[in-house]
């Protein structure tokens, strides 16, 4: 390497020197990078600074802002820096009083709302906000009634449509203070990344008004998103292989790749080696490696345990997949832990499956977590940390002291019963696939505290894991 390549490296600007990509938001240490770049005014060059920062209970940003010393040009934007979650998230939720309309709401810039009943959808933003149900509908009459003089002089019909629309939309900030039949309206924001957030009035248990689904994004959304392009020379492929052969479910496919999957562990396991692959931290997007393997738990079947750990911030996860065939019906798992001994019981949480502590008022929905295989201690710890550390509207101004003092007793309550503080518990495990285990201490006798019970599962359920579209014939 000669001179001049040297002094033009070390020019190179260093996105942030600590340990993280993302810093958490600190007024008291701004560290900005700074980039000579073109001013596309005059075309004299100017600087521009960036700013990774992560607000708490909120996302990672990038904060940019560009000034041109020779025509004084300014501009500033700020991008999610989040990273895009693996399926989208769909909220639906009922709104009846007022008090649904003080929901906080985090909208992505990928994401859209709707209100199903007035069949009106504002498509995806140019930018993320923070706002209330209320503040979206505000937002929504302002923008629509621009340029309405000059609609109702040039369009009549365009003008007497949103007309319309803006009275029902009126209508929805009018809503009363208790619910009445009949006024009600459905508000539906769909995420194709998954990173847009609607508040749960009655969190910690479930919102009886709200439905969460995740689902598996459509090639346009992906294209949407940049996560592939419309050229892309494999997805033609692909396209041209659909047009000559029977079509193929995305349930299907996915099993087909898990089989492959599969089948490259299982030789591994064989050959007693652990597989590694690169990936990128979930904390703070540092690369790092996740390792891989087989494991054969007894008494139940046999198990991918993967592993993560950064050696950026110290963030370490665990995760598991489940194979072998589809169970035929789910399985309901029932424990109740009288001494603390019972708390070091192996449990494992497969994906697909939801649990519950009624005594603490804890219920997990399936996904919630991913697959776990832990002690039933661990389990319940990491529930705690997951909600202290990931659940937002909980902390900082936006959030009122009865909800904190309230999500913070919870917390406390959890805690307690993670240290084995509060007995007798109920653990109740419910997986829809059977793929999930708590360990039998009397094994191969039966276990006098667990009661195990099959079930047929729901049309609904099927739908969610894809089994309704999977042909046999």
């Amino acid at each position: 390497m000669n001179t001049s390549d040297e002094e033009a490296e070390q020019k190179l600007p260093r996105l942030n020197a600590g340990n993280q990509l993302f810093q958490d938001l600190d007024a008291d240490n701004v560290s900005a990078t700074e980039i000579e770049s073109l001013c596309m005014r005059c075309h004299e060059n100017g600087m521009t600074k960036l700013l990774l920062t992560r607000i708490p209970h909120f996302k990672s940003i990038i904060v940019m802002a560009f000034e041109c010393p020779h025509c004084g040009f300014k501009n500033s934007e700020v991008q999610s820096g989040e990273a895009i979650q693996e399926k989208g998230h769909r909220y639906e939720v009922r709104c009846t009083t007022k008090a649904d309309l003080n929901r906080q709401i985090v909208r992505n810039s990928s994401a859209s709302v709707s209100f199903p009943e007035f069949e009106f959808t504002a498509p995806p933003a140019t930018n993320s906000l923070l706002t209330t149900a209320e503040g979206l509908v505000t937002r929504f009459i302002e923008d629509l009634s621009l340029d309405q003089p000059q609609r109702k002089e040039a369009a009549p019909a365009v003008y007497q449509a949103i007309e319309t629309l803006l009275d029902r939309l009126r209508g929805v900030l009018e809503l009363p203070e208790d619910e009445e039949p009949g006024k009600a309206v459905t508000l539906v924001v769909d995420d194709p990344s998954g990173n847009s957030y609607v508040e749960n009035l009655c969190a910690p248990h479930a919102d009886p008004k709200m439905k969460i689904s995740h689902y598996t994004r459509t090639k346009q959304q992906m294209i949407d998103l940049g996560m592939m392009s419309e050229g892309d020379g494999a997805e033609q492929a692909a396209e041209a292989e659909a047009a000559t052969a029977p079509a193929r479910t995305n349930a299907q496919k996915e099993m087909e790749a898990a089989e492959k999957v599969e089948r490259a562990v299982r030789d591994a396991a064989e050959n007693n080696e652990i597989l590694t692959f690169p990936a990128n931290c979930s904390s703070c997007n540092a690369p790092c490696d996740t390792r891989m393997q087989m494991v054969d738990i007894p008494h139940f079947q046999q198990v991918i345990i993967m592993s993560t750990t950064c050696d950026q911030c110290g963030y370490k996860s665990n995760e598991v997949k489940c194979g072998g065939a589809i169970s035929t019906k789910g399985r309901r798992i029932t424990l109740t832990l009288e001494d603390k001994d019972d708390l070091s019981r192996d449990i494992l949480k497969s994906e697909t499956s939801s649990f519950c502590v009624p005594e603490v008022d804890l219920d997990m929905f399936a996904g919630t977590m991913g697959g776990k295989f832990t002690t039933i201690e661990g389990l319940l710890r990491q529930a705690h940390d997951e909600l202290d550390r990931r659940a937002p509207f909980f902390a900082g101004d936006s959030a009122t002291a009865e909800k904190r003092d309230r999500f913070l007793r919870f917390l406390a309550r959890l805690d307690a019963a993670a240290n084995g503080d509060v007995l007798p518990l109920t653990l109740v495990l419910d997986d829809p696939m059977a793929h999930s285990y708590v360990q039998n201490i009397y094994a191969p006798d039966p276990d006098p505290n667990m009661v195990t019970e099959d079930y047929e599962r729901s049309f609904e359920q099927n739908e969610e894991l894809g089994l309704n579209d999977i042909s046999v014939d």
